[in-house]
């Protein structure tokens, strides 16, 4: 298994060796592994001008899967636009053709109590989300800023084909069919053409899926039923930036945006790995962030490119272990739990391997 490994910025370092100090573990007890470290986004910047630097790309491409920790921070932000170390990560979605992104809600039953919700209202919860990932607005032309009448102009474009909408319909479908058979569809139809031939195609491809139960919801009512009754939702379908925003509230159900782990895949099921949080430059260095997205990312790597069901139980199995021990980072501590740093979770994680 040839990993390319990009820690990139922030808290990016720190949590990725945790996740690394996993996949030794798991390559100790017979797990052939070779990985490549390589910068991205202002780490690359700052190597190589770029914040995807040519060579980082072209081990991305060479590997069999990437696994990623985090972009950005606040010394980039004077930058020039193409410069910025988001854009080497919409570069590398791109590049790689990584158009659905899974991005797994699951409340673990030791941190109920770390949501803001009430425990009865998210215990048990178990949501996956697929986020279209290399259209809409965040990739549509035009887009700028400039002049008109005299003032500044920001524009963007919204746009979807309906082979990027097929594809990434047929990937949740076929999620759907794994576990309890129901796909929400969310988008803005009412309002805006591109969500109206969203709902088109889905439902065609819908079609191909007659065990699945299909329904359809608006972005703005999604926002508020993941928060009043999220566990209707077993499989989401929707948009980049849709996906983008709802997958950031859905973590909140959790308990921490710090335990959520994602992958971004191809048609091959190549895929990029990576906790769905940002850098947390407030906090980089500091060996407090919360390493589980990053360790539980790797079990969704070995699970969906690899092929390694058991190797991927097994982490997961160990994260339940950790939290039912009391292990806690500073993002889901209560009273009554231990408080242990970013490295001591992931030594943590690798004990209970």
């Amino acid at each position: 298994m040839k990993i390319a490994v990009l820690p990139g910025d922030g808290i990016g370092p720190e949590i990725v060796a945790q996740a690394v100090k996993v996949l030794k573990a798991l390559s100790s007890d017979g797990l052939k592994v070779e990985m490549e470290e390589a910068p991205i986004g202002g780490a690359g910047y700052d190597a190589a001008g770029d914040p995807l630097p040519e060579a980082t790309l072209k081990l991305a491409r060479e590997a069999d899967a990437v696994l990623l920790g985090a972009v950005g921070g606040p010394r980039y932000d004077t930058l020039d636009r193409p410069l910025r170390p988001e854009r080497g990560l919409l570069r590398i979605r791109k590049e790689l053709n990584l158009f659905a992104n899974l991005r797994p809600a699951l409340m673990y039953a030791e941190l109920a109590s770390a949501s803001t919700l009430k425990p009865e209202v998210v215990s048990g919860l178990d949501i996956m989300i697929v986020r279209e990932l290399t259209g809409d607005i965040y990739f549509g032309q035009p887009r700028g800023i400039e002049t008109r009448g005299g003032e500044r102009v920001g524009f963007n474009t919204m746009v979807y084909s309906e082979s990027e909408v097929r594809r990434v319909a047929e990937v949740a479908f076929g999620i759907a069919m794994k576990r309890n058979r129901k796909l929400c569809s969310v988008e803005k139809a009412n309002v805006l053409e591109c969500s109206e031939l969203w709902k088109e195609v889905v439902i065609e491809v819908s079609k191909k899926y007659p065990e699945v139960e299909l329904s359809h919801m608006y972005v703005d009512n999604a926002a508020m039923q993941l928060v009043r009754n999220p566990k209707q939702f077993d499989v989401i379908v929707t948009g980049n930036i849709f996906g983008d925003i709802l997958s950031d509230e859905a973590s909140m159900l959790t308990g921490s945006i710090g335990m959520l782990p994602s992958a971004s895949l191809d048609q091959n099921n190549k895929g990029m790995y990576e906790p769905i949080h940002g850098s947390a430059p407030d906090i980089a260095g500091k060996d407090v962030a919360n390493p589980l997205a990053t360790i539980l990312s790797v079990s969704m790597m070995l699970r969906y490119t690899f092929n390694q069901e058991a190797a991927a139980k097994r982490i997961e199995s160990a994260v339940e272990k950790v939290l039912a021990q009391g292990c806690r980072t500073a993002d889901i501590y209560t009273e009554g739990t231990r408080k242990v740093s970013c490295s001591g979770m992931g030594d943590a994680v690798v004990a209970a391997l």
